[in-house]
């Protein structure tokens, strides 16, 4: 089943100057805005983007994440950020990698977990809601 295209998405970025620090590395921070933005094209692939999540009525905090630096990335580096669903029936864990173009070099891997929250009453949910299940093509 997470082995199905739709779970998957890649980004390409070009670092800006603006995400580096004095030591003309990126600053350890802006790696999880790279994986936001290969985050969001992920779900927006499954039609359910932050507009859609809104709309459903389910809030989705990020609750816990990690990132493992390989190896730094510097100003105009191209690289791709890939993401990939790797749990969703209870919380939804994207695992990502980011790939240096030029060399094909891993550099960064990481994930986050994100759940549930009812958005009118606030409460947290211990299973997925019934529209991510859809969204995705399963059944509850």
């Amino acid at each position: 089943m997470l082995t199905d295209p739709r779970f998957r998405s890649e980004v390409q970025i070009k670092v800006p100057f603006h995400d580096v620090d004095p030591m003309g590395v990126v600053w350890h921070g802006n790696y999880f805005r790279y994986f936001e933005v290969a985050r969001e094209a992920l779900l927006n692939q499954v039609n359910y983007g932050y507009r859609e999540m809104k709309a459903s009525g389910w809030v989705w905090p990020v609750v816990d994440t990690r990132v493992k630096y390989r190896s730094p990335l510097t100003f105009e580096q191209q690289v791709a950020v890939r993401a990939r669903i790797e749990e969703y029936e209870n919380r939804l864990r994207i695992g990502y990698e980011i790939i240096d173009i030029a060399s094909g070099k891993l550099t960064t891997s990481g994930y986050t977990i994100q759940v549930a929250v009812d958005a009118a009453s606030g409460e947290m949910s211990f299973v997925s809601p019934p529209v991510l299940l859809a969204r995705m093509g399963v059944t509850a």
